[in-house]
């Protein structure tokens, strides 16, 4: 597949990373030679240097013949514009677009009609990350909460903590503690090596644990790998940006929200928009401001200024002076992994949860929702059996007779608005929704090919 990214910064340059090795054909456009220069150094790409909206650039970017064209500049208008661009000029087939702010975003006649901007696909950023925060808080006690099949399914992680009930014994007795509830564990990452699981591995300590289940079967489950934590009420967001302000708006009718805001006229502004939420304007490292919100008896204090260092910081005198559970959102990828599981309960970075989101539509076949994990080096999919016995590698086969690629496993099926957890004799009928983790997303080429059909489908 021939792709243009516009815009090398961090999303640009983790996507350009993630497609370089899975047989595509690369192209960057960023104005900074420097950055450029860095990932050209790094990857099989070709780079070009300009202004990403100009015609004349995506001319020389390939845009003629270009299969998709992915505009992620730090500026929607660049990134708006270049679509329209890329639309009107040179007929594109695919486009598409991060656009952030809630000015544009809202305005839902100015995309796709016949007088707005020809983008195909919206990705907001501040809307994934607002997501992934709700679930967190909706489970208490995950690391990772992802849905699929319109969230019929879910796949969460947890770290499993001394005094969980399976801690110790082996998976398979996973059925007789829970015998109602049908789940599969994906994947157990172990001092960050991942290990397939069997039906003899051992549940340890402090393992992260990857399991599959119904959505409304996640909290049994949960419940066997640590103590069940008691639900969230109390929750404290730093930072009012537009993160902070979609996060308080989306958990204000459900929660005591309180939102630290340093600027007084954004306070303001938040003041009037909130229903529920309590606005602060002060700063989050402020430790007589924490003490006189009683930071002690917060649930949760959610850190998601455009500062890193704000926000560990933060976090980290929150956590000292008794918050519950911190949870830190970091704009630099390579620190998640360092500041995580310490004083920060759990780190995460829109960069890498915004990949996720651009990977589904990169994807090719029937591959139609893709999860990043472990910091993009693993993947969770879901994708739709197609065709018949003669047609299909898959379809009409039970589990057992699928040839996976190596470090590849099927956690479940989605059949209708029928949940089935993956086991060996299940048989896989066409317009199956298969839910797949792949330890090595390299694998994800064999993984399209398995649900391609052959010639004889019609």
């Amino acid at each position: 597949m021939k792709i243009i990214i516009l815009g090398a910064g961090q999303v640009g340059g983790t996507l350009a990373e993630n497609l370089a090795g899975e047989e595509n054909d690369i192209t960057i456009v960023d104005a900074n030679a420097d950055r450029l220069r860095d990932l050209q150094n790094k990857l099989d790409i070709r780079i070009i240097q300009g202004k990403a909206s100009y015609p004349a650039v995506l001319r020389q970017a390939g845009c003629e013949d270009a299969d998709m064209i992915i505009a992620v500049t730090n500026s929607d208008e660049v990134n708006m514009v270049a679509c329209q661009v890329a639309h009107a000029l040179f007929n594109t087939p695919s486009k598409i677009a991060r656009v952030r702010s809630a000015a544009y975003l809202s305005r839902k006649g100015l995309f796709r009609t016949e007088r707005g901007f020809d983008i195909d696909v919206l990705i907001s950023p501040e809307q994934v990350v607002t997501n992934h925060i709700r679930r967190l808080i909706e489970y208490p006690g995950a690391l990772q909460v992802l849905d699929f099949a319109g969230g019929l399914v879910q796949l969460v992680a947890v770290k499993a903590h001394r005094g969980g009930p399976l801690v110790g014994q082996q998976l398979s007795a996973l059925r007789q503690h829970i015998p109602n509830v049908d789940t599969r564990v994906a994947a157990i990452y172990r001092q960050n090596q991942a290990l397939l699981p069997k039906g003899d591995t051992v549940i340890e300590e402090d393992d992260e644990v990857f399991f599959i289940a119904a959505r409304k079967h996640i909290r049994a489950v949960m419940s066997e790998m640590r103590r069940v934590d008691h639900s969230y009420k109390k929750i404290v967001i730093a930072g009012g940006g537009n993160i902070g302000e979609r996060l308080a708006e989306s958990l204000e009718k459900e929660y005591q929200v309180k939102l630290i805001e340093y600027s007084q006229a954004r306070c303001v502004e938040l003041a009037e928009k909130l229903e529920r939420s309590v606005v602060l304007n002060g700063t989050a490292t402020d430790k007589t401001l924490l003490q006189e919100e009683s930071i002690d008896h917060v649930d949760i204090f959610c850190a998601v200024t455009n500062d890193d260092e704000v926000n560990i910081m933060s976090s980290m005198l929150a956590k000292r002076m008794g918050a519950g559970k911190v949870m830190t959102l970091i704009n630099n990828a390579a620190y998640v992994d360092l500041v995580q599981g310490g004083e920060v309960d759990i780190a995460f970075s829109p960069q890498l949860a915004t990949i996720g989101s651009l990977l589904t539509h990169v994807r090719r076949g029937q591959v139609k929702n893709v999860h990043s994990l472990r910091r993009g080096a693993a993947e969770a999919i879901e994708a739709v059996a197609i065709g018949d016995e003669k047609s299909s590698k898959i379809v009409g086969r039970t589990l057992d007779q699928i040839d996976l690629p190596d470090g590849v496993t099927i956690g479940a099926l989605v059949r209708g608005k029928e949940v089935l957890i993956a086991h060996g004799d299940l048989i896989i009928q066409s317009d199956d929704q298969v839910i797949l983790f792949l330890v090595d997303k390299r694998k994800i080429r064999e993984v399209e090919q398995l649900f391609a059909v052959g010639i004889t489908f019609v």
